[in-house]
């Protein structure tokens, strides 16, 4: 198998250098196009392990590796980086980032494997366990990794009954915000009460950003099925009252509940 990988992986290289040499779009290309290519394509790949689609999830990395191919031969050319330099860094930070498997440091659990990876990162230059953090990163998947770096220096509530209590105390700081009518408190605390049910989630061990677009799905599904379903009794969704498109929500629903769809 390895031998295999080294081929197909080699393969993929040879076939970047021709086209690099050969085909005007990717002569063209550097990684100021690229950005927003790949970050579209890492957003595919998103959507194909949120759906659970494993051929979409090999086709998605396929697309994935081309890019950090492009960006390494880009790097070459720039006589910045080699391909090889990129595969070696990977390979000495992994080691130095896993005493526990390549050295004498002795661990119990997946948490001491975080914290050691935090401490050691510190101690190569970081100046705090919340750096490194893309500013450009969804907000809810930040608030997730933000909490999950505090947690390795024991900034950590004890039990998911705390965290409960939490959103709580948030949601009445949001009332009472509505309440004063002022709309840059108000959102604050909304943040807040989001940050809070990430937090939540987190203690049940859920993906908060994966289950708002599982639901974001479902509500696309159920939604369309909604206007397909007025469009077969010759109306449309704008000419219905809530309460007839309420029930029609209501039955779609039931219906998928029932057919065990997720969407």
């Amino acid at each position: 198998m390895p031998d295999s990988n080294a081929e197909a992986f080699d393969r993929l290289v040879k076939i970047m250098d021709d086209l690099r040499e050969k085909c005007p779009w990717d002569k063209k290309q550097t990684i100021h196009t690229l950005r927003q290519l790949t970050i579209e394509e890492t957003y595919e790949l998103a959507d194909a392990i949120t759906d659970a689609d494993w051929k979409g999830i090999r086709e998605e990395l396929g697309d994935l590796l081309l890019h950090i191919v492009f960006y390494a031969k880009i790097g070459y050319e720039q006589n910045q980086f080699t391909l090889s330099d990129v595969l070696t860094g990977i390979c000495e930070k992994l080691i130095a980032r896993h005493p526990h498997i390549y050295g004498d440091t002795h661990v119990i659990n997946e948490d001491d494997v975080k914290r050691n990876w935090e401490k050691l990162k510190l101690k190569e230059g970081k100046t705090s366990v919340l750096s490194g953090m893309p500013a450009s990163l969804p907000s809810m998947v930040k608030a997730m990794r933000l909490q999950e770096k505090a947690k390795q220096v024991g900034f950590e509530w004890e039990n998911k009954e705390q965290v409960w209590e939490k959103v709580e105390e948030e949601k009445e700081e949001l009332f009472e915000a509505i309440e004063s009518g002022d709309i840059n408190r108000t959102e604050e605390e909304m943040g807040d009460l989001f940050f809070s049910l990430v937090n939540f989630a987190r203690f049940l061990q859920l993906d908060a950003e994966n289950a708002l677009e599982r639901t974001n799905k479902k509500f696309i599904s159920r939604f369309t099925r909604m206007e397909t379903a007025a469009m077969r009794h010759g109306k449309y969704l704008n000419d219905m009252s809530l309460d007839e498109m309420d029930k029609l929500w209501n039955s779609i629903k039931k219906e998928q509940l029932g057919s065990n769809r997720l969407y």
